[in-house]
């Protein structure tokens, strides 16, 4: 092996546990739940996104080839800290209007597992990729705008799976900032526009934090102090 097989390595299996962790927690719900029910939720489809493209981003680091391309990796990654913000701070948050922390508190066993890997431990795993694994300075502001499409995307069939669904069926519509019933169409439109608000601004601090970082990932400082002057001064 060369001298970078370690710094391989590293990237491969730290990526291959984010995917692994992904298709767990969504495989855990698929076989506790009723599938219909599971697929209509942002999460699951936001993971399964992150299942595919770390399982991709770790075979192709394997392989020695080019990351995915930068709008899929920083969207993924965008999308999956959105689905861990939305859910600590709105959700899982007893001041928040949306608060569901009653259905939470009844998990247990495996969905209670799921419930930590969907939302906590693959957002994180996927910050910590991002910040020591990836390479800098690939993400661009038009990225932020075109990411829209996935949110969007998802916005649209929950509301025509709601309106589809008879009244009183199970998860017509599965957040409570989405429930066309209880709130109507035009405060769901107002909490659709926050949220894309907020998906956008979260999309342009990637950006630049993506723009600012250091270069973190394993062996590269000491790649570059091997082809860096050994002095900072003139050569005497």
């Amino acid at each position: 092996m060369n001298r970078a097989a370690p710094d391989v390595l590293v990237t491969v299996a730290f990526r291959a546990l984010i995917a692994l962790a992904a298709t767990v927690g969504v495989t855990i719900e698929c076989v506790y739940g009723s599938l219909p029910v599971v697929l209509s939720f942002f999460t699951i489809w936001t993971n399964i996104l992150v299942a595919v493209v770390f399982a991709l981003s770790a075979g192709r680091a394997w392989q020695r080839r080019p990351d995915p391309g930068p709008l899929w990796r920083g969207g993924v990654l965008l999308f999956i800290l959105v689905t861990g913000l939305v859910f600590h701070l709105v959700l899982a948050n007893p001041s928040s209007p949306f608060n569901v922390g009653s259905e939470l508190d009844r998990l247990t066993g495996a969905k209670a597992v799921a419930n930590k890997l969907l939302h906590t431990v693959t957002p994180i795993g996927a910050a910590l990729d991002f910040l020591l694994l990836t390479a800098p300075r690939t993400l661009r502001p038009r990225h932020a705008a075109q990411w829209l499409a996935w949110p969007l995307a998802y916005l649209t069939c929950a509301l025509i799976r709601g309106a589809v669904l008879a009244p009183g069926a199970r998860a017509r519509y599965p957040y409570p900032f989405v429930d066309v019933a209880r709130y109507g169409y035009g405060r769901v439109a107002l909490n659709a526009l926050v949220l894309g608000a907020v998906f956008y601004a979260l999309g342009l601090a990637l950006v630049a934090a993506d723009r600012f970082r250091p270069d973190l990932r394993p062996g590269r400082a000491s790649r570059e102090n091997r082809i860096s002057s050994p002095a900072d001064g003139p050569l005497k």
